[in-house]
Order: structure tokens, then C-alpha cells, then sequence
């Protein structure tokens, strides 16, 4: 328990599907490496776009991981998010059936993967008639599917919910998730999956003008680089278990880490002259920690590849830690932003960080001085890493911030 009386959230378990490696081991060594998982998008024709790179998964065969029964009533998505899951369950050691049922739940995000599901649908009512659902329909009921296709593939029948804020959302759900857990829940999968890599979210992503129309891959997506001019889209997340960590050691189990702080706000409107409320989610974050800025020893960055949003997480950074008063580090530019799933993939590169004691690098990037930053960049660096914070911001104004640490620490 801490001081105030609540749990302690540990993680105790990583499922990552990544462009750039499937499993949490892969990923992490690909990351260590500056692996980029960043080329020429393939799920789909897109000569014709102005932008064509992406990060997609590879190597991910369903049939290899599923029963042939479940592929017909899942799309890609759902598929990688169940086999995650269940990379995350085994790496926690639970088996869901010695669970009673409604001692375990399931909480994840999502933002885009129903456009790939509602253009399936919208190609079955063009070719087979009004029998099926309309295109929105679809698309609404596609938030629930992640989450009840795990729920029900393992008989979790707790708490359960989809949080739909973008980004900012694979945050969110950890946050809701550790509500839960210290609401009296023994266990809770978390996180999120997500992509819009088909023409109808293609469309949809290039209408925010942030997406990158760079042809070279290492040269696509540079947060914080004066060459900045928008990001990569890619697939994947990760899929996190949480404990309560008194029973997650009482069963023998050894965290990744601990949940520690959460804040979430949400921005002005464009043109209002207010300024972004990040600065305002980062400091609630380290207060329900219980955290000094002083204590962070290194913050996964938002990393929009946008001037204007750069500038303001800059500041944000610089308001609460100082010029170049913290490492900061961006993994996702060898990913590309996956949507609600980057955050989750950030809090799971963290707790990485936090087990081997190594920073993972920004690659390609090089930074401008204005920022005021300490980017860690190209090769990764070595330092103790006791307590990180991770930023994500949702298109629309969402912002959130959370603070894991070590397992000892309270």
C-alpha cells in the first residue's frame, strides 16, 4: 500500500507486436540497435498517395498463433491484440483459468483500427446488400472488439472498457486499468493495438496534414529535428498485465515495474492564445507519484515531428525540468506513431529501460539547439533508470502523462 492507503500497480507482464520486432525481446534489442522498422507501406496500393511509408509489423502469420475458428470473425488488429495478450499473460506467469472469473479484466485503447474493420464491412454491403451493418455501426462497435474478444478468449469476465482518445488513449487505459486493480480487481490486461494501414484510414490520417510525405525512411520522421515536418503512421502497440504488486510477489511473480502517476488534461482551443495544458499533465503525473522532477531520469517523448507541437513539448519539458535538465528520448521514430497503441509500446520500452539500465535512442534525428533538450540520439546510453515518464498527446487536445519506476520503489 502507499502512504495514502491505495495499492501499488505493478506490471508483471509485456506483449508487444512492433514494426520493428515481435515480442518483447525483439523489439527491445531491435530499439537497443536503432533497428527502424520504417519503409515503403505495403498493405495496400499507395503509389497514389503523397505519402507511402510506414511501419508495419512483420513476419505476423495469424494461422501460426490462433485457431482457424477465430480468424473469420477478426480482422489483422484483433488478431495481433489477442496473440499479445497472450505473450503478456504467459510473461506474467497467470494462467487466466486458475483465476475466478470476475477477479480479472480487460482495459485497452483504441482510435483507428475500426477503419480498417468499417471498410471491410463497407466492401460486404456494396457486394452482398443491406444485411450488413452500416459502415459507422461498424466502426463504433470495432472500440469493444479488442477488448471482448481478450475477455472472452480467457474467460475474463471484470471490469472491462475501451478508452478512445487518440495517443494519449494506450495511457489512459493503464490509467483506468490501475483504478480498477485498486478498486479491488487482482488482475487486469491493459494497453492497446492499433492502425489505420488501408486506403479509408489512410485517407482520413493525410486530412491532419501531419503525416510525412518523405520518400527515405530516415529521413520521414525527425521529432525535435529543424527538419521536422510530420510523422510516420505504423501498426502495433503493446498489451501490459497489471497486479496489485503485494499479491503479483506474494504468487512469486517479479514486476517489470510500478504504475506510479498518471495526469491527463486537455488543450484550449486552436486560436484561443491559451497555451498546451501538457506542462499541467506532466506535473500531475509526478504528484500522484509522489515524484520530484528530480527524480525522473528520463522522459519518452510525445515526439509529434510537428514544429508547432514540438515547440510546445519543449516547453513543457523545459518548464518542468529545465534546459537539458532530463534525457529525452523518442523510440517511436523507429516505429512511426502507432495510433493508441505508441503509448502502451513507450510504457513497455520504459519499463525495458528500467530493468537493463539503458536509454534507448531517437534515431535520425538531429536536434535543434532551440529546444533546449538533452535528446538522446543514434546509439543508446547507458544510466540507472529508477523512475521514467512517458507523454502522449491525442489529435484533438488530449495530452497524458505517466510515471513508472522501479519495482522497490513505493
Amino acid at each position: 500500500m502507499t502512504a495514502a492507503g491505495k495499492a501499488v500497480v505493478a506490471v508483471t507482464g509485456l506483449g508487444v507486436a512492433a514494426p520493428n520486432g515481435l515480442g518483447a525481446d525483439d523489439f527491445w534489442a531491435a530499439t537497443c540497435a536503432g533497428k527502424s522498422g520504417i519503409g515503403p507501406l505495403t498493405r495496400f496500393e499507395a503509389s497514389g498517395y503523397p505519402a507511402r511509408l510506414a511501419g508495419e509489423i512483420p513476419g505476423f502469420v495469424a494461422e501460426d498463433h490462433l485457431p482457424a475458428r477465430l480468424l473469420p470473425q477478426t480482422d489483422r488488429m484483433t488478431r495481433v491484440a489477442l496473440v499479445a495478450a497472450e505473450w503478456a499473460l504467459a510473461d506474467a506467469g497467470v494462467t487466466p483459468q486458475t483465476l475466478t472469473p470476475y477477479e480479472a479484466g480487460v482495459v485497452t485503447a483504441s482510435s483507428s483500427g475500426g477503419f480498417e474493420f468499417g471498410q471491410n464491412e463497407l466492401r460486404n454491403l456494396w457486394s452482398k446488400g443491406s444485411q450488413y451493418v452500416s459502415a459507422y455501426q461498424s466502426f463504433a462497435w470495432f472500440y469493444a472488439v479488442n477488448t471482448g474478444q481478450i475477455s472472452i478468449r480467457h474467460g475474463m469476465k471484470g471490469p472491462s472498457g475501451v478508452v478512445v482518445s487518440d495517443q494519449a488513449g494506450g495511457l489512459d487505459a493503464l490509467a483506468q486499468a490501475r483504478r480498477h486493480i485498486r478498486r479491488g480487481s487482482r488482475l487486469i490486461v491493459s494497453g492497446a493495438i492499433d492502425a489505420a494501414l488501408c486506403p479509408w484510414g489512410w485517407t482520413a490520417q493525410l486530412t491532419s496534414g501531419r503525416v510525412s510525405t518523405a520518400d527515405r525512411p530516415d529521413r520521414a520522421y525527425l521529432p525535435f529535428d529543424p527538419a521536422a515536418d510530420g510523422h510516420v503512421p505504423g501498426e502495433g502497440g503493446a498489451i501490459l498485465v497489471l497486479e496489485d504488486a503485494a499479491a503479483a510477489r506474494a504468487r512469486g511473480a517479479r514486476p517489470y515495474g510500478l504504475i506510479s502517476g498518471y495526469g491527463a488534461t486537455f488543450d484550449p482551443p486552436p486560436g484561443s492564445g491559451r497555451p498546451s495544458a501538457l506542462e499541467r499533465a506532466v506535473r500531475t503525473a509526478l504528484d500522484d507519484a509522489g515524484a520530484r522532477p528530480a527524480d525522473v531520469d528520463v522522459v519518452f517523448a510525445d515526439g509529434a515531428a510537428v514544429p508547432a507541437l514540438d515547440l510546445a513539448e519543449a516547453h513543457a519539458l523545459r518548464a518542468v525540468f529545465g534546459w537539458h535538465g532530463v534525457p529525452v528520448t523518442v523510440p517511436k521514430t523507429m516505429t512511426g506513431r502507432l495510433n493508441s497503441g505508441g503509448a502502451p509500446l513507450d510504457v513497455a520500452a520504459a519499463l525495458l529501460a528500467v530493468r537493463d539500465g539503458v536509454i534507448p535512442p531517437t534515431t535520425h534525428v538531429t536536434p535543434d539547439p532551440a529546444y533546449g533538450l538533452d535528446l538522446v540520439t543514434d546509439v543508446p546510453r547507458a544510466a540507472p533508470v529508477r523512475t521514467a515518464l512517458v507523454m502522449a498527446r491525442g489529435h484533438g487536445g488530449f495530452n497524458a502523462a505517466l510515471v513508472v519506476r522501479a519495482a522497490d520503489r513505493p
